[in-house]
């Protein structure tokens, strides 16, 4: 491989280490102000907006392993990676590319996972990390709360059963 482009490998490479994700979208119809606003948006995710060369993806997804999709580096692409949150990334490319018509995403890799178009969409529909973790925050303390209650019951039993008879005794 030529040294140019064994450069271009190493830097998509570097990206692709920075994440356990990848989406790929397709830019074609997009300008420059679309693509900025969705860079924007995307680092409020810590995730970032890279176009790639195809054939330079494909060596470099090679090389790390990931699934195949070269059925789907055809055309303008261009990479999404970073961030902790591949949901919330999600979230804001399908909104993105619903409100704007101009571009697409063609597919995804979660960890050694592909995933296709519908299955980003149905990602983006996903809780957020933090709401997640709520949820599973909630599901555990329940349990617990209701051994606390349980627990107390006993003794609250004890000290109404006494008031009541130390009030029985008093008015006689």
């Amino acid at each position: 491989m030529r040294p140019e482009k064994q450069f271009l490998v190493d830097e998509i490479n570097s990206h692709l280490e920075k994440s356990d994700y990848l989406f790929v979208a397709n830019y074609e119809r997009a300008n420059v102000t679309d693509i900025a606003s969705l860079r924007e948006e995307l680092a409020k995710e810590e995730a970032e907006f890279h176009v790639v060369k195809n054939n330079i993806l494909r060596v470099a997804a090679e090389k790390r392993g990931l699934p195949e999709v070269d059925e789907h580096l055809v055309g303008q692409n261009a990479i999404v990676i970073g961030g902790k949150n591949p949901s919330g990334v999600a979230k804001v490319l399908t909104k993105f590319f619903e409100k704007n018509e101009k571009m697409e995403v063609k597919v995804g890799i979660l960890g050694e996972q592909r995933i296709e178009k519908d299955g980003v969409v149905a990602l983006s529909k996903l809780p957020s990390l933090d709401a997640l973790r709520a949820q599973l925050l909630g599901l555990l303390s329940q349990p617990a709360q209701s051994l606390v209650f349980v627990l107390n019951a006993v003794p609250q039993s004890v000290v109404n059963l006494l008031k009541n008879k130390s009030e029985a005794e008093g008015e006689a």
